[in-house]
């Protein structure tokens, strides 16, 4: 074979391997969970998030008793006491999940988000995070099952039945709508003996169970009050409730589109 074509093979082989390797690039290095604020699990890695949406604690008003109890509960984490799994359960709406972010930031725990469809990996999540010698608050926003539902027994056994111990520095925080975790299922129903009793086990094994309910009017505008003063924006109290009103009641994320709409209204103001 001579040079030319020697070297005109190995030129076609060189595009191959290149055409390969954009079609299917190596592995991303995973990343230093030892660094960073939070991260989110997709169910095989995490990723960073550099900037965790936190509100400062005291923008939440008529939650004293919730940021009490969780601020011992996760400033015990983090300095490496026992401490609880949490469930927050409650309306839409009122701050459950920004509390949770907030209050870790706060604390200084590392956050890590996960889908309610990545519960079976979480195991291996654990695994991975016992090694770090650093906090973590892992995180499953808005959870909710069917009474079939297999993912039920999953959490129960991860929470503490399994026969893996749990890792000291990791604990679970959950936020769901419902008080039971587990939809009922028809009171005449074969299975609603077992469904209850499925809700009771999964429930009792958060140490930490905190409820969030829809506020009175004096509390709705002060959460508003909260929100609008950093901004130098004055309470109109009567316009706040006809915005609460036209959006179908009060709530801490109605509080919070209501500062948005407020700077929307400057803005547009200064632009005219």
């Amino acid at each position: 074979m001579n040079q030319a074509l020697s070297e005109e093979i190995a030129a076609t082989l060189r595009r191959i391997a290149d055409s390969l390797e954009r079609l299917a690039p190596p592995a991303r290095a995973e990343i230093d969970s030892g660094q960073g604020p939070a991260f989110r699990w997709d169910g095989a890695r995490l990723h960073a998030v550099a900037n965790p949406h936190a509100f400062p604690v005291e923008r939440f008003a008529g939650a004293e008793a919730q940021v009490a109890a969780l601020r011992q509960n996760i400033g015990a984490l983090a300095k490496g006491a026992p401490s609880h799994d949490m469930m927050l359960w409650g309306s839409r709406g009122m701050g459950k999940s920004a509390l949770l972010r907030s209050i870790a930031v706060e604390q200084g725990v590392a956050l890590v988000e996960a889908g309610g469809d990545a519960l079976a990996t979480l195991p291996a999540l654990f695994e991975r995070l016992a090694a770090v010698p650093r906090p973590f608050l892992l995180f499953v926003d808005d959870l909710a099952f069917d009474s079939a539902d297999r993912d039920v027994r999953a959490l129960r056994s991860l929470l503490d039945g399994g026969i893996a111990e749990r890792p000291a520095n990791v604990r679970l925080a959950v936020t769901s709508n419902h008080r039971h975790l587990v939809e009922r299922p028809p009171a005449d129903s074969r299975h609603a003996r077992d469904s209850a009793d499925d809700q009771l086990a999964l429930v009792d094994r958060f140490g930490l169970v905190l409820g969030f309910h829809v506020p009175d009017q004096p509390t709705w505008l002060e959460m508003v009050r909260r929100h609008l003063e950093p901004e130098g924006l004055p309470l109109d109290e009567a316009d706040a409730i006809a915005f609460a009103l036209a959006r179908g009641g009060r709530s801490g994320r109605t509080a919070w589109h209501y500062r948005n709409e407020l700077l929307a209204r400057r803005a547009a103001g200064q632009a005219s």
